[in-house]
This record gives C-alpha cells, structure tokens and sequence, in this order.
C-alpha cells in the first residue's frame, strides 16, 4: 500500500490531432498540478487538504472548464460549482450557481467544515462566500473572450454543449441538430489516497456551454459527479445529465464494496454501461490502484503513485 493521486481535464470528442497549441498548455498544466498533488503528499498533508489544493490549481488555469475558464450560460453569465468529499468520514460539501467565488472548491470545503449543510447554491452560497472572507472578484474575470466566441458558436447551432466538442460543418449542423463550436475545455478533478488508504475526491466545472441559467450539472452531485468512502474515491467528467443518471461516482464505490469487484473492474464496467461519448472518470483505491477509463474520443489525465508510476495521457 502506498500514496496515490489521479487528476482530470475534462473528457470529450478530444480529435487525435489536437493542435500542438491546445494540447500542450493543457498537458504542462496537469503535470504542474500532478506534481503539486505529490509534493503534497511526500509532505504529509491529508489526501483532503491534497486534493482541495490541485482542483484549486485547475481552476486558476483559464485552459480548463472550471473557475477562471469556466464556460459561458445562455445569458453570457458563469455559474459554478465544485464539490469535494472525504473518503475516511463521508463528510461532503456542494455549491453551485457561484458567479464572483474564485475557487470553487474552497467554499465547498468551507460548506462541508463549517455549516450542518452539505449543498449551497446561488445567492446563498455567494452569501456565505462574503461571510468566510474567501477570495472573490468581479463577474467579468471569469468572461473571456475564448468562451464568448464558444457561446456563439453554440448558439447558432441551437444546443448545449460537453467537454471538447469538435466543430463540425454548418450544413451537418442545421440537418441535425448536432453540437457544434470548438469547446476545448474541460471539467477538472482530483482523486487522492495516503499511505494509510485515506481517501478523498474533488470535482469543479463551468458546465455546459450554453447552459440554461439556473442548470445544475453533476459536479455538485455526491454520488453522481464525486464521491469518495472507504473502497475508493472517484471524480468524474462529460455529460453531466448521464452523469447524474447513471449515479456514476457512487455506482463505482458501490461494486467495490457490494460485489467485491476490484478498482479497476468496477470503474470500467460503470463507464461501458453509460451512454456512449459522455463519460470518463478517475479513481483511486484505498490500496494505491488507479483506475482512469473514458468512453469518448479521450480525456486529459495524470496520474502517480508511490513506486514511481508516472503518466500524462490524452486518448
């Protein structure tokens, strides 16, 4: 049994030749949190604490679906939302709708530490950012011009759209309806376990792009986007709808700790039974196994464990 740590991006119709421009940013910035993740670890910090400080990292990158890269509403607005879960006590906290809270993931941690309450979201959640003093800024630090060209894009062609969805010809889209817009941006996570097999899980994200207001999308859902308990922690990403069908993260746990199915088992035949091209997840074992399964085109991921196991991967 050792330490190990998994992180996300985000999973989505990723195309095989990605540009060197868009992958690469990407790529160094997973390898920056993975090594933060470990560093952390090396020092003793709690799989918690670790995996609060890797999503917080993600989501100061504006390459990713989440805080500072969060995508745009139907409204040009950001609605975000972040959970995180300690595997050792199944303590939680939630939070969506936040418009001006620069790390997500802090105030969920916050939620779960200092209210009786495990999900907070919209004007109450934004109330109880102000009250614990945690870092904010204008709406507008979150609206870039990257996403305002992607809500664009999504509006013409009348749809919402996952992680990563490739641009496809306008003719194809008025025939079918089909997601459109170059939406290379990804819902981030992070999943952790200590030498003792303490675990813990983190998941933070924008949504869709051209979301509804007021939709909430798995991320905050314990159980559907994030979970973690004694068996594993799980973080997962894509279609957020599926996702919460599907109770992804907790279906994971669940065949673990009902039908003795080990890690790797379980997570894959959780994503092979959702829908095709919506979902991918990671997840670690309180025994140091990593599980990192997709079934859409990739999903940006990272992941290390004590041996020496390193690996950055796309597709």
């Amino acid at each position: 049994m050792g330490w190990a740590i998994a992180v996300h991006g985000g999973a989505g119709d990723i195309p095989v030749d990605i540009p060197l421009e868009k992958r690469e940013p990407r790529e160094a910035a997973l390898r920056h949190c993975l090594d933060v993740g470990i560093s952390a670890l090396k020092h003793g910090r709690s799989p918690l604490d670790v995996v609060e400080l890797v999503v917080r990292e993600l989501e100061n990158h504006p390459q990713f679906n989440a805080g500072r890269g969060s995508v745009l509403t139907t409204d040009g607005t950001v609605e975000m939302e972040a959970s995180i879960m300690d595997g050792q006590t199944k303590k939680c906290g939630a939070v969506c709708g936040l418009k001006t809270v620069v790390n997500a993931v802090s105030l969920a941690r916050l939620v779960m530490e200092r209210t009786p309450h495990i999900f907070l979201a919209f004007e109450g959640a934004e109330a109880f950012a102000r009250e614990q003093g945690v870092e904010t800024t204008e709406p507008s630090y979150f609206i870039t011009p990257e996403n305002i060209e992607r809500l664009n894009r999504a509006k013409e062609a009348n749809r919402v759209q996952i992680d990563y969805t490739q641009p496809i010809p306008r003719e194809v889209q008025v025939e079918t309806n089909t997601a459109t817009g170059e939406s290379q941006l990804g819902t981030v996570g992070c999943v952790a376990v200590d030498s003792n097999g303490n675990l813990a899980s983190a998941t933070s994200t924008g949504g869709l792009v051209n979301k509804m207001v007021g939709r909430i999308g798995d991320t905050p859902v314990i159980g559907a986007g994030t979970y973690a308990n004694s068996y594993c922690a799980v973080s997962a990403t894509g279609k957020g709808e599926t996702i919460i069908r599907g109770t992804i993260a907790r279906d994971v746990a669940a065949l673990m700790e009902f039908k003795g199915l080990p890690l790797k088992e379980a997570a894959a035949y959780v994503v092979e039974k959702a829908e095709r091209g919506t979902v991918g997840l990671i997840a670690v074992s309180a025994t140091g196994e990593i599980a990192m399964p997709f079934n859409t085109t990739g999903m940006f991921r990272a992941c290390a464990t004590e041996d020496g196991h390193s690996e950055i991967a796309i597709h």
